[in-house]
């Protein structure tokens, strides 16, 4: 035999194989980061809702210090966009924008990404008493991700765990340390 036709064989065998796991795993996933932070939960929701307190807590927004971000609207409400534009593939082009808010307990975005991969995902964010001066956060990421970029969605949720429970840990320490 051949070992052109051997090697394109495996080849294409691999390739098959890679779309049929692709074609048997999910397409949407959603990933969730909670943690509790000692101070009254109108403060931490106060603190949470208004997207420009990012700068000091989110490992995306901090990852890139030459990052330029633009803001469209009132923080902390309806219709606010926060606007993302880094030349470091981790960081992107995109923009976030306030859909929702449910008064001192709960806020929604859609995340609409330009680079490095076109996307639009959902996230929101819940705080909740768990005493008069004890709160706990949980923010939630929604996506969707085609076939057969699917494939990578194991590994990608690995990784956005770790950095959403980073950004909670981080949040949790300058929300702890503000009088």
């Amino acid at each position: 035999m051949n070992i052109v036709f051997i090697i394109l064989s495996v080849v294409g065998a691999v390739i098959v194989l890679v779309l049929l796991i692709a074609a048997l795993m999910k397409k949407q996933y959603a990933l969730s980061s909670s943690i509790v932070i000692m101070q009254p939960k109108e403060k931490v929701f106060d603190y949470v809702r208004h997207l420009r307190n990012q700068e000091n807590y989110s490992k995306w927004v901090m990852a890139d210090p030459n990052v330029k971000l633009t803001y469209t609207g009132t923080d902390g409400t309806v219709g606010f966009k926060a606007a993302w534009n880094s030349e470091d593939k981790n960081v992107g082009v995109g923009e976030q924008e306030i859909t929702r808010i449910k008064e001192g307990e709960r806020y929604d975005v859609e995340l609409r990404f330009e680079k490095p991969f076109k996307g639009t995902n959902y996230a929101h964010t819940t705080v909740e008493a768990v005493s008069p001066d004890r709160s706990k956060v949980t923010t939630v990421f929604e996506a969707k991700t085609p076939f057969p970029m699917n494939i990578i969605v194991p590994m990608l949720s690995k990784m956005l765990q770790k950095d959403m429970d980073q950004n909670a840990a981080k949040l949790k320490q300058v929300l702890e340390t503000q009088s």
